[in-house]
């Protein structure tokens, strides 16, 4: 266990270190306006422990545990105290890069690159004593093949999305494949056609989601449902469905540099992203998740999805909803200046978003400059003016925001910019912005108390993301927004 002699020290360490953090700042030109919202907070780290944060798990007893790439978890003490004093403990060690930690019926289980293991502590000294494996029937044999695993479904399954073998290749079984572990060991296959996922979860209706990195077949990072039976793009994996028992492969493959509005009709199991993050400007390597329900402890964005990304060392919101039997939904910016790669996020009890990651000596790219760092989002109380959520409506869309906003400028020309653009469905790797246009408004009504605007559009465009900006409007009380963009993902189109 580390103690406090050195956390004096350490907490001057944090600060230099916040302080550097949020210099990286104006990504989205808005850093120090958010400090204002959601300061950062270091967590201070030993300089014995190697924190390279591969997840979180939230113990019952209310202290937070680590999981890591090399392959330890730990038990930290006093992370959610302000200013943070923890203490740390090491719970087991010789794993495999933990990209999935969750705690159930006195055990933790631990997803990694080559095994769900449920891991025990048997005679009560904090020390766990027991690895069990629960499935390793996948295949493993190169640094690629990440697995990221989720919490326990209401059914006590782990849900585990396995990474190719390189970009473009699926050498080992279900390599692309999602699958689910059943509390007695079974694993079994949910679908295929992922490239290099990243953390998974449910949304608020309980649907399953992995992130996919950008790449091959793959436009944009984005936010993917794991449907039973479905197919999610990368077309490499193919191949081990002969040993996915009642499912049988696709009848075709995708046409490369084609669009995934048009393969989606050929290829019926076509599953698409549920929100595409425009490349760069939302993200570059998107990796964990976390579904935000704090009971508004964390402000006004409950049972929205909270994002990290590794590349660029933000964390961004998004929202899903389901229109024809199809997910889809927006995605928001929300907060940068972290000091390192972000791999995971999870909330604290008191309603804190914690935050963290490392960089890596591979080719790799991370704008946080620290190795490793374990940070805090703590909510002030303030209420920012923000753009919550975007709905689709069958001729327009309905925009909802944090404060009221003032409704004469709602219904001005030129308030609202959308454009829309989508990305080639291609086997080479990521794709620039194509097929440009720009959404003409015909008519902006503010609903009586100024809490969201409904906005009528001459054409919505089907497999376009609708790229807003609405920097003109401001609250009822003069406020810019903090953060003028958001991105819809237009999958479908509703009915009614």
């Amino acid at each position: 266990m580390v103690g406090k002699h050195s956390i004096v020290a350490l907490i001057a360490l944090s600060i230099t270190s916040l302080l550097h953090a949020e210099e990286l700042g104006e990504m989205w030109g808005s850093a120090e306006e958010e400090a204002k919202y959601y300061p950062i907070v270091d967590i201070p780290i030993p300089p014995e422990v190697p924190m390279r944060t591969g997840s979180f798990e939230i113990l019952p007893d209310g202290r937070l545990a680590i999981g890591t790439r090399r392959g330890d978890i730990y038990f930290v003490n006093g992370a959610f105290d302000s200013p943070p004093t923890p203490t740390y403990h090491l719970f087991a060690s010789g794993q495999d890069e933990i990209f999935g930690l969750s705690w159930k019926d006195g055990a933790m289980t631990a997803t990694q690159f080559g095994e769900v293991t449920r891991i025990s502590d048997t005679d009560g000294d904090e020390v766990a004593d027991r690895y069990d494996t629960l499935s390793n029937n996948w295949g493993y044999a190169e640094g690629h093949e990440f697995a990221f695993g989720s919490k326990h479904d209401p059914e006590g399954n782990i849900w585990v999305a396995l990474g190719l073998s390189g970009s473009y290749n699926s050498h080992n079984l279900f390599r692309g494949w999602a699958v689910k572990v059943t509390p007695d060991g079974k694993m079994l296959p949910v679908c295929s056609g992922l490239r290099s996922p990243g953390g998974v979860g449910p949304n608020a209706e309980g649907a399953m989601f992995t992130i996919e990195s950008q790449g091959p077949w793959n436009g944009s990072c984005s936010l993917k449902h794991l449907k039973q039976g479905g197919f999610l793009g990368h077309p490499a994996s193919y191949n081990w469905y002969p040993y996915a028992p009642g499912m049988d492969a696709p009848a075709v493959e995708p046409n490369s540099r084609s669009r995934l509005q048009a393969e989606k009709k050929r290829v019926k199991e076509l599953v698409p992203p549920a929100v595409r993050f425009p490349y760069i400007k939302m993200g570059r390597s998107i990796s964990g998740f976390r579904l935000n329900q704090t009971g508004s402890k964390f402000g006004p964005f409950e049972n929205q999805l909270f994002l990290g990304d590794y590349t660029l060392s933000v964390i961004m919101r998004a929202t899903t909803e389901q229109i024809n039997g199809v997910w889809q939904g927006a995605c928001y910016p929300f907060r940068e200046g972290l000091a390192t790669g972000i791999m995971h996020v999870e909330f604290s009890p008191k309603g804190q978003l914690i935050a963290g990651g490392f960089t890596t000596n591979r080719q790799w790219p991370v704008r946080g400059t620290e190795p490793f760092a374990l940070q805090r989002l703590d909510w002030t109380g303030k209420v920012p003016f923000e753009i919550k959520e975007i709905n689709i409506k069958k001729d327009g869309f309905l925009i909802h925001f944090t404060k009221p906003i003032d409704k004469r400028l709602a219904t001005v020309d030129g308030t609202y910019s959308i454009t829309t653009y989508t990305h080639n469905y291609a086997a080479g790797y990521g794709s620039p912005e194509v097929d440009h246009t720009t959404s003409k408004v015909t008519k902006a009504s503010p609903s009586s108390d100024g809490m969201s605007v409904r906005v009528y559009l001459k054409t919505i465009m089907e497999g376009h993301i609708h790229d807003f900006d609405l920097a003109p409007l401001t609250s009822n009380d003069g406020e810019k927004l903090l953060h003028s963009k958001a991105y819809y993902t237009v999958n479908e189109i509703p009915k009614n």
